[in-house]
């Protein structure tokens, strides 16, 4: 896919009201980097999470920022008219 056509469906996606929901995760020092990784993992993989933002301090704790599209369904049912 051409990066035009992506930075238009984005577009589309924003003008037509697209958001994010956001969830920070707070990762102490004494979690390996492995069990780090494997959880961030399972967060993706069930629950469509994507990795926004990653952030080491330097006591060796880690803040990460995951997002997901919100999805908004609309009805497709439609009110009979009163003609």
């Amino acid at each position: 896919m051409a990066n035009g056509q992506t930075g238009t469906k984005r577009q589309d996606w924003v003008s037509q009201g697209g958001q994010y929901e956001v969830r920070v995760v707070t990762i102490p020092p004494s979690t390996s980097r492995n069990e780090a990784r494997q959880m961030l993992t399972e967060q993706a993989e069930y629950g469509r999470w994507e990795l926004a933002r990653t952030r080491l301090f330097a006591g060796g704790g880690r803040k990460v920022w995951l997002r997901r599209k919100i999805i908004r369904v609309r009805s497709t049912l439609s009110l009979p008219d009163d003609d």
